[in-house]
């Protein structure tokens, strides 16, 4: 009992979101969005070096059947 009035909170203040659409600058934003930025590096994958890509099997000694030129 008692959860009636916080339910009605919870419901109004949903409505408020659902049906907020604030103001939106679509000429700024199209002017970030088509404005390449030196400053900012292209995407570099820091785990890539660690790992080989799919597809590609590891060669190691101890399994010779993955391409390593070792004979037993």
């Amino acid at each position: 009992m008692g959860r009636g009035r916080q339910k009605a909170k919870n419901t109004k203040v949903a409505r408020e979101l659902k049906y907020f659409s604030p103001q939106t600058d679509l000429s700024a934003l199209e002017a970030e969005l088509a404005a390449k930025s030196d400053n900012e590096p292209d995407y570099e994958d820091k785990w890539a070096d660690l790992y080989p890509d799919e597809g590609e099997e590891e060669t190691t000694p101890e399994n010779p059947e993955n391409g390593s030129t070792e004979s037993n």
